[in-house]
């Protein structure tokens, strides 16, 4: 696997340190890494289905691998994931991530969390954790990852992860739960814009932002700088209108950040999303707050791109990984095997060669060994 430097994944997971005692070091390291991303990405969900894969896949791995004892045990990696630092892991990830990634204008950028629902171990008292995950909607990768501290929540696990990322030029979303002044701050801070959801967890900012609309809506916007977009997509049976006003207006903003607690605040979204089945007709109406300029179709642009990290990302780990289900749960062992599990994850999403859906595009790695070098070297 000799690649140019800045995006081989042995380059970057090289730099990993062994937690192991050297006594104890009957596999190399980055041995164990290989084959583990190899093994997820051809179709194993757990330990007991890495090291299977690697048997069976021995003679091939020897071509590029020491493995001066063989293949390690399931039990192996599960000790070496189970101890492995999730900080080091997590920034080797990044690294490698950074090198492959290209930065595009205005690009989104999606904040959210996911349980790992299985991850809990009740007989040691250990709750189900949650990794905080940033999508970069248009390049379809994984950026970065961070896991929830215990008794804590997203809020404290979101600035965390914004410091290591490269946010500048970009639009950060982050749903409701990410309304705070200290997250607006740390996106402002690394360079980037923001656009997030206002929900009744800001109930004054809520109730501010619901009657500006119904009262700038009742003048048909009158002497309030606005502007509104809307789309029409018809498909599969239905159709989704999506209408989107922007407020701009100073005066309007000053009243909504007074204490100018809120940095950058530039507008104010309402999407109303309308879906006809049939008969049947649904409206949705969300709201939000913005560092972008007055532009209802970007901003439209940007919250779009948010609902993308539920069917793009947390959907694919459930349905394709099978991430729901996965019983991995010592130590650090469930962070670690989430960050595998992106590493496929954006192996796959890169590929273009492959015109499959992600599940499949798993079988032929399994099935087609110079597929999954290609995967590997691209």
């Amino acid at each position: 696997m000799s690649q140019p430097v800045s995006t081989s994944l042995t380059a970057h997971f090289a730099q990993v340190p062994d937690p192991r005692l050297d006594r104890t070091k009957d596999h190399q390291l980055l041995d164990i890494l290989v084959i583990a991303i190899c093994a997820i990405l051809c179709g194993a969900n757990d330990w007991v289905g890495v090291a299977t894969f690697g048997k069976a896949r021995l003679a091939w791995f020897q071509t590029f691998l020491e493995l001066r004892n063989g293949i390690p045990s399931h039990d192996t990696f599960g000790r070496v994931f189970a101890r492995l630092a999730p900080e080091a892991f997590a920034q080797a990830f990044l690294n490698w991530t950074q090198a492959i990634r290209t930065v595009l204008p205005a690009e989104v950028i999606a904040i959210d969390g996911k349980t790992l629902r299985r991850s809990h171990d009740k007989r040691l008292g250990k709750g189900a954790i949650d990794m905080v995950s940033a999508w970069a909607t248009a390049n379809h990768l994984v950026l970065g990852q961070r896991k929830t501290a215990e008794k804590s929540n997203e809020i404290t696990a979101i600035p965390e992860l914004l410091r290591v990322l490269d946010v500048a030029g970009c639009i950060v979303t982050i749903d409701a739960m990410g309304c705070q002044t200290k997250i607006v701050e740390t996106i402002v801070e690394r360079g980037g814009d923001y656009v997030i959801a206002v929900k009744a967890n800001q109930p004054r900012l809520y109730d501010d932002v619901q009657t500006m609309f119904r009262d700038a809506q009742a003048t048909q916007f009158r002497e309030v700088a606005h502007d509104f977009c809307e789309t029409v997509e018809k498909g599969h049976g239905r159709i989704e209108v999506r209408r989107c006003w922007t407020i701009a207006e100073p005066n309007y903003l000053d009243y909504l950040n007074e204490a100018r607690d809120w940095q950058h605040l530039r507008t104010v979204v309402k999407v109303e999303a309308e879906r006809q089945i049939g008969s049947e007709t649904t409206v949705d109406t969300r709201y939000f707050i913005a560092s972008l300029e007055n532009d209802a179709s970007l901003a439209l642009h940007a919250v779009r791109g948010h609902w993308g990290i539920e069917n793009r990302l947390h959907w694919v780990l459930d349905l394709a990984f099978r991430e729901d289900e996965s019983r991995v749960r010592k130590d650090h062992g469930p962070e670690n095997f989430a960050v595998l599990r992106h590493i496929a994850l954006n192996l796959l999403k890169q590929d273009t060669t492959a015109r499959l859906g992600t599940p499949n595009k798993r079988l032929k790695a399994a099935w087609d060994q110079d597929y999954l070098l290609a995967l590997l070297t691209n």
